[in-house]
This record gives C-alpha cells, structure tokens and sequence, in this order.
C-alpha cells in the first residue's frame, strides 16, 4: 500500500465519505424482488452487487443516501407504489443489520452514527414522478424519511424539464416552482442531478435552501448533458449547495459516453432497458463489451472533474456521489463501494490538503442537510 492510501485510509477513517448517491434498493428489486436472504449484504456480493457491508467498510463510508429510485416510465399510482416498496427495503436494511446500518434523517443522526461507527441510512427520491403531481404525498414521502428528491430523472415529466429529454417547460413550470418552495418548507433537499441546465437555474432562483446535485460531475470536462455546466456550478457559494461528482464513465470521460450509446442500442436491440442490472442484462453487456472493448475511466478521471469543480465552485461545494448498482460500468480504481480510498490518494498526490478533504468527503454534506433543515425551521 502506498503512503498515499495509507493517509487516504486514515483520513477516511476520521471524515468518512457521505455518498449522495446509491441504488442498491432497486438492484435488490430487479434481481430478487427484494429477497434479501437471497442477497445477504453482510456477506461478499461482488458477483452481484457494486454494495455490501464489507465493502462500504473498506471503503470508508459513513453516510450513504440510498436511492429509492422508480423508473420513470412509471406513472401515476404505480410510481408512488413502487417508491413505497423502495423505502420499505432501505427500512428493513437497517433493521436486518442494526450493528452497521443506521436510520438518518437529520444532520445530528449523522454525526451520532458516525459517532456510533455505523453508517447513517438516508433516502433520496429519484425522479419527481415519484409524488404523482401531488404536494400531500411529497409531504408523506419526506414524513417516510425521504431526505432529498432529484426532480426529474431520465424523462421531462408534468412541471420539471429533464436533461436527457426534450424541453416542455423551459424549465420548471409553476407548479414546479411550488414543489421546490414545499421541499423547502419540509426540509427535504431539492436534488438538481438529471434536469435540464434551465431547470437547475430556475431551480436556484427559487430555492432558499442549499440545493444538491447528488451525482453528476462537470460539463466543461466532459460534456454531457447529466453534468453541471460551469455557470450553474459559480452559483453553488451564493446558495450553499453542494455538487456530488459521480463516477458513472459515460458522464466523465467523453469516449466513454460514445461507447455507451452503441452499448444501450444493443440492449434495446435484444429488448431491455438500458439499466437493466439483471443476470440477463448483465450478460448482454458483457458480451458486448468483449466484443468492443470499453474505453476506461479510472479515479484520475474523476479527479479531473473534482478539480475543475473546486476551480469553479470552490471545495466548501464538493462531495461525492459514485451511483454504485445504478450503472453498469464502473471506473477503473472505482469498481465498487470499496474505492473511495483510490480517489482520496489520488487528490491527496495532487495536493488536496486533509481540512478540503474532510469538507469533500464529510463536512460539506452535513452542512447542506443541516443547511435544509434551518431553513425548515424558519
């Protein structure tokens, strides 16, 4: 082990990561209806899963916002449900493993699970067609323990424009200006990941609560319509927020994001959806990787995005957000939860100092939740 993941051990050790972004609740949905016999995470799951218990360990992670993301060709009744059932699986996480796992909703449950040694449980919604055009069930989403919700996922929905979709509303509509004024009434933190530039900006304007981006890096070094553009970013100090660089390859390397085109024409080709993370999804994509090798990102990549972030927003606005068991590649250094400590070597050899990491991978994190919960408070 080198003295830079030495030092990167130890710091994690003292200021574990807060990642704002994981989806093992919807690969134990799609893989085993949520059998979590069947899927043991105190055990090794790496045949299956980018997450378990020993490799959030290995990983320094101390906080983790568990995703509990619905696809976003569920509509109406059927996406409320299926968020239900998300949170009813992050729920019996925690109480199968009350030693490693505990529920957060503030900023003080977690510092007492870091206090604790356990790691902090909180939820983020995924995709504002999880409250079905109804500010009642936003409320009962963040009574359930929701702690943030990203306001649109992969498709433009009723009153908030998507990244990856064509725009209806230049923005949020009316209505979706209520929305964000509601979750800053709750206390739940309006998630900017996977919206349109123009819904981040109004998003902003409206906002008088830090804001998050849970998982999306900068456009400026791999330009990509999921990543930040850096006028979005230079708004960040003025609001408070914080931006979580993610490590998904097709949003931090440009070639990467050529090659996944050509990889999810192929799962559409054999009809699934391109973030299948079944055994037959995931034999599809191996296959055609083998066939076309995959341009590889690594823990450098993602550096680069962090510095260019930190050049623009400044470190008080940084965090992570590795969307583990939301994609079907990973980073090279990068390939599961157990990688943290790879990136947090690579910053400290280019000069990260331990007070800007501690900010990255703990501190900043818990001021945007404590920052929302304020504002709540009035």
């Amino acid at each position: 082990m080198s003295s830079s993941q030495e030092a990167a051990r130890d710091l994690l050790a003292r200021w574990p990561v807060v990642d704002g972004h994981n989806d093992l609740p919807w690969a134990l949905r799609e893989q085993v209806g949520y059998d979590l016999d069947q899927r043991d995470i105190a055990t090794d799951q790496s045949a299956h899963l980018h997450t378990d218990l020993p490799r959030l360990r290995a990983g320094g992670v101390g906080a983790q916002f568990w995703s509990v993301y619905v696809r976003s060709d569920y509509a109406g009744d059927k996406a409320v449900t299926a968020t239900l059932e998300q949170i009813d699986v992050v729920r019996q996480l925690v109480a199968r493993y009350p030693d490693a796992l505990r529920l957060a909703r503030t900023a003080d449950d977690m510092e007492a699970a870091r206090a604790e040694g356990r790691i902090a449980s909180l939820m983020g919604a995924e995709g504002g067609h999880s409250i079905n055009n109804s500010l009642g069930t936003l409320r009962a989403l963040y009574e359930l323990g929701v702690r943030y919700m990203t306001l649109t996922h992969n498709d433009t929905i009723d009153w908030a424009d998507s990244a990856t979709d064509e725009p209806r509303h230049h923005g949020l509509s009316p209505f979706g200006e209520e929305v964000v004024r509601e979750m800053n009434r709750c206390g739940m933190l309006v998630d900017l990941s996977h919206v349109s530039a123009d819904t981040m900006r109004d998003a902003l304007r409206v906002s008088t609560a830090p804001v998050i981006f849970s998982h999306s890096s900068a456009r400026a070094v791999c330009d990509h319509p999921r990543n930040i553009p850096d006028d979005v970013l230079a708004q960040l100090p003025a609001n408070g927020g914080v931006a979580m660089a993610t490590f998904v390859p097709k949003f931090v390397l440009p070639a990467a994001g050529e090659w996944t085109l050509r990889a999810d024409e192929n799962m559409r080709a054999h009809g699934l959806h391109h973030l299948d993370t079944t055994e037959a999804g995931m034999t599809v994509q191996r296959a055609f990787e083998a066939a076309h090798p995959r341009p590889k990102a690594t823990a450098a990549t993602v550096a680069d995005h962090l510095d260019h972030m930190r050049e623009v927003a400044g470190v008080d606005h940084l965090g992570i957000g590795g969307d583990f068991d939301g994609t079907a590649f990973t980073p090279d250094g990068l390939a599961d939860v157990a990688g943290y400590p790879n990136l947090i070597a690579e910053l400290l050899d280019r000069k990260w100092s331990e007070a800007d990491l501690a900010k990255l991978t703990w501190r900043n994190a818990v001021r945007v939740v404590r920052g929302a919960e304020s504002v709540a408070l009035g």
